[in-house]
């Protein structure tokens, strides 16, 4: 399992031009599921995305967490995080990236435990084509794998 996350100071996500989720400041986080992962990964990468500390306190040092400064969460379902392209061509195989049937109960138990601890978590739509708008504060991009 593995996210993106990016330090945001708002985002939004559209399907089919409608805005299905919004936050101000926070993280947008890119979630990718691998074939092999478990609700143990999903525990680790919510207890590291929650408390990770990229905010900036009073002496400009990144030190607090999305609690710190009431942070928002808006994740999103990103397949494409495990496109491999190593081998000869071009084109991106996505043979690491698990099924729908594997990674939407994960995405789901990954996005309720978030729920759990912050209280403003907005999603994107599984499977779907979204437009993702944000405003990268910083721009601070952190990449986490379980």
């Amino acid at each position: 399992m593995k996210i993106v996350v990016q330090r945001v100071s708002k985002a939004s996500v559209k399907v089919d031009n409608n805005v299905i989720g919004k936050i101000n400041q926070g993280f947008v986080v890119l979630l990718g599921i691998k074939n092999n992962d478990t609700i143990k990964d999903a525990d680790y990468l919510v207890k590291k995305l929650v408390n990770l500390r990229i905010f900036k306190d009073d002496e400009d040092k990144m030190n607090l967490s999305l609690f710190d400064v009431k942070g928002e969460l808006l994740i999103i379902s990103q397949f494409t995080l495990y496109g491999e392209c190593k081998k000869s061509g071009n084109r991106p195989s996505f043979t690491d990236a698990a099924k729908p049937e594997t990674a939407i109960p994960l995405y789901e138990y990954f996005v309720s435990e978030c729920k759990k601890l912050i209280p403003i978590v907005e999603t994107g739509s599984f499977g779907a084509h979204m437009e993702v708008e944000l405003i990268n504060d910083g721009p601070t991009t952190i990449i986490i794998d379980s």
